[in-house]
């Protein structure tokens, strides 16, 4: 038993990745700006999560 072409069901499959599309083109482009108009981030020569740590053994956290 064949059924008939599904292209109503196509169609609005394809509409909604269509608006999916949009919503995602548009939410990429408002990411864009957000960014664009951000300030300039600075940029040190040191990481702050391994700012102060030295080759070699660590002094104890725990320890005065």
């Amino acid at each position: 038993m064949n059924r008939g072409r599904p292209t109503q069901q196509k169609r609005e499959r394809e509409k909604a990745r269509r608006e999916r599309q949009q919503r995602k083109q548009a939410r990429n482009a408002e990411a864009k700006a957000r960014r664009a108009a951000a300030a300039p981030r600075t940029v040190s020569e040191e990481d702050p999560d391994i700012a102060g740590i030295r080759p070699g053994p660590q002094p104890s956290p725990w320890e005065d």
